[in-house]
C-alpha cells in the first residue's frame, strides 16, 4: 500500500535515505524514528520504543512490510506520532 503523499507536499518534510533513517535507532542518538507506507514518525516520546525496540521490530528502519504481515495493528497505529518526513525510495 502507497501512501498518499500529495497531502503532504504543502508542509515541507524532508526526505530522508534509509541509511539516515537507520541512524535514528535509539541506540547512539536520541532520536527513534520508525518508517511506516513512506513517511517517517518521530516515536522518540513512547514508553513502548525505548531503546528503540518495541516487540520482535526495531527502529530505524523501514516497518511497512512487518507490520502488514504480523502485527496486531490496523494502519492507524503511527497516527499518535508526529510525522517528520518522507522516506526516499531508493533506485
Amino acid at each position: 500500500m502507497q501512501t498518499d503523499l500529495s497531502n503532504l507536499d504543502n508542509q515541507n518534510l524532508p526526505f530522508y535515505t534509509k541509511s539516515q533513517l537507520a541512524l535514528r535507532n535509539g541506540q547512539d542518538r536520541p532520536e527513534i524514528w520508525c518508517a511506516y507506507n513512506n513517511l517517517i514518525y518521530d516515536v522518540s516520546t513512547s514508553r513502548l520504543w525505548l531503546k528503540g525496540k518495541h516487540y520482535e521490530h526495531w527502529a530505524g528502519q523501514d516497518l511497512t512490510a512487518e507490520l502488514q504481515n504480523d502485527a496486531p495493528h490496523n494502519e492507524n497505529v503511527f497516527d499518535k506520532f508526529e510525522v517528520i518526513g518522507i522516506l526516499k525510495e531508493s533506485k
